[in-house]
Formats: C-alpha cells, sequence, structure tokens
C-alpha cells in the first residue's frame, strides 16, 4: 500500500511546480522531500519525475498517482466535515482568502457574527487576489476563497473546487467632479452609459494591473467604446483608486462594494448593458464544503451581503 505523506508530497508538487516550493510550504528541506519522493517511486515500481532543465515535471504514472490521491483527499475532507458535523461546538481554525474589497465590506461584519455564534472557532483572514488564491485553495493553504469574476471572462473552473453564488456587485463609472480638467467633455449633458465612457477617452485612468481579471475586463469595456484609455495609474487597492478620483486625476471603474454602504463621494455612472456588476462566490475543495465550520462562515458572508447597502448614485 502506498505511503499516504509521500502521497500528498507528490499532489503538492503538481500544484506547486518546484521542490523548493513544496520544500517551503511544509517546513522541509527540499533534499528531504526528493528522498520521500523517491522512495514513493520505489514503492510504486515507475519513475514518477523527469527532469525538464532545472526543473522536474510528473510523469504520466505519476499524474495518475495524483488523480487517486485527489480523490482520497476528497474523501479525507468529507470524513473531517462529517465528524465536524457529530460534535456540538465548532473548533479548530478556518483559512479564509478574500480579495480587498470583500476584505473591507464583508469579512469584518461576517466575523463579528461568526465570533458571537462560534467563539472557538478560530478564523484567519489573508487578504489576497484570487488570481494567486485560489491555487492556494488548490494547494490546501486556505480552507476558503472569497473570489469575484468579472463580466466577459470567466474563470477556470477546476474538478477539485465547487463554487456557491455570494452576490452580483455592480460596477460603475466614477470620476472627478470636473472632469473637464483632463480634457474630457462636460459629463453633467452627456446621455448613455457608452456615450459617458468615450467623453472621458482623453482623460487619465486608473486601472488594476495588467494580468488581472479587472483589467482585462476594463480594457475591453474602453475599446468597445471605441477608444484606448490613457493608463497613467495601475494598482490592486481600489481605495488607491477612490482617492484619485477625488483628488481629480484620474477616472476609475469602481464596485459598489467600495462604498461600503456609505453615499459615494465622486459622481458615479451606470455602464453598458451587460458589463454592469461582477460576481462574487465563495470556493472550497470538494467535499470540504460541507464542513460546518465553512458552512457558517458562508451563511454570515451572506447576512453581511445582505446588510450592505447600495451607494448614493448620480
Amino acid at each position: 500500500m502506498f505511503d499516504l505523506h509521500r502521497l500528498r508530497l507528490l499532489r503538492e508538487l503538481k500544484h506547486r511546480g518546484t521542490l523548493a516550493a513544496v520544500a517551503t510550504a511544509l517546513s522541509y528541506s527540499p533534499s528531504s522531500v526528493s528522498q520521500q519522493l523517491s522512495q514513493l517511486e520505489t514503492e510504486v515500481g515507475a519513475p514518477l519525475l523527469e527532469p525538464v532543465g532545472r526543473r522536474v515535471r510528473l510523469t504520466q504514472q505519476a499524474e495518475i498517482l495524483v488523480a487517486h490521491t485527489e480523490a482520497v483527499l476528497e474523501r479525507l475532507e468529507r470524513a473531517e466535515a462529517d465528524i465536524a458535523t457529530s460534535l456540538t461546538d465548532l473548533t479548530g481554525t478556518l483559512r479564509v482568502a478574500s480579495f480587498q474589497t470583500a476584505a473591507l465590506a464583508l469579512v469584518p461584519p461576517a466575523l463579528t457574527s461568526l465570533r458571537a455564534s462560534h467563539p472557538r472557532l478560530r478564523v484567519h483572514v489573508t487578504q489576497m487576489e484570487p488570481e494567486r488564491a485560489l491555487p492556494g485553495l488548490l494547494a490546501r493553504d486556505f480552507d476558503l476563497v472569497i473570489a469575484e469574476e468579472y463580466p466577459g471572462n470567466p474563470n477556470p473552473r477546476p474538478a477539485e473546487l465547487e463554487q456557491e453564488e455570494l452576490c452580483h456587485d455592480p460596477l460603475r463609472l466614477a470620476h472627478p467632479q470636473r472632469a473637464g480638467a483632463g480634457g474630457a467633455a462636460d459629463m453633467a449633458g452627456t446621455a448613455g452609459p457608452t456615450a459617458r465612457l468615450r467623453a472621458l477617452a482623453d482623460h487619465p485612468w486608473v486601472l488594476e494591473p495588467e494580468g488581472t481579471a479587472a483589467r482585462h475586463w476594463a480594457m475591453t469595456l474602453c475599446r468597445s467604446a471605441d477608444f484606448e484609455p490613457d493608463v497613467r495609474f495601475e494598482s490592486t487597492d481600489l481605495l488607491l483608486h477612490l482617492r484619485l478620483v477625488e483628488q481629480g486625476h484620474a477616472a476609475a471603474l469602481l464596485p459598489d462594494l467600495v462604498w461600503d454602504g456609505r453615499p459615494a463621494t465622486v459622481p458615479v455612472h451606470q455602464l453598458p448593458r451587460g458589463r454592469r456588476a461582477r460576481r462574487l462566490f465563495t470556493a472550497s475543495r470538494r467535499g470540504r464544503g460541507r464542513h460546518p465550520a465553512i458552512q457558517a462562515c458562508r451563511q454570515a458572508l451572506r447576512e453581511a451581503v445582505g446588510a450592505s447597502g447600495p451607494p448614493g448614485r448620480r
């Protein structure tokens, strides 16, 4: 019978990519990880790794073994969930990753609710963008991830993960009180979502960095309005986006969650139909979603969504 610990090391290597990354994540030395995998090769009776430059990749036999390991670990996740369900109180640590605006607007009230209903449950929260958090969930760095999906840009759907809808968060065009300061037309007399976008074609913009889903969506939106935005500021920090708009330095595309139910401090407008909201969801590993700590956290997040109102609109 194969050693489960060594099987998990092989699975970690598939998700993390290098022996060094596996060693760092699990607090081992790279030589110890290599030795354990060599012993697993002996147990299997077939090569599991092959060199590719300075890295290694899994052989066909290793991929087969990892697929079975995923099934075993999913079954163990279900067993852990069933045991936790049989207990009268929630204990232990729940590791949650969330992107910025959800971490600001939804996580704190959810934590308050969890503290009241399950005082012995320890919740560890990491602010991280979904592009990094979802792979971290697969690698077992987190138990639950709060993630986002932009219109027309669906996320991959790994078979090892299961998603649950949280809400749809409206996205809006935001610009300084006097957009004309950057050479754009006065927005007051501009009608229609696409026309408002186009009126800011010559204005400076702040967007998220290249390579992010938000940036891809924003560029597609602007190009659909027949202009290339003048991107002078790049940041994943949407509070910085808001500050730049408030100070008259840039136009931006801001989600309602950035206001956390408070009145908007800058003019905001609807976007063209079909591009008006991002989808928020929670993700867990398959089998893990039955765990009562994850179910309790998801319920607390849903309650937080219900308590968050729309911003003042202009």
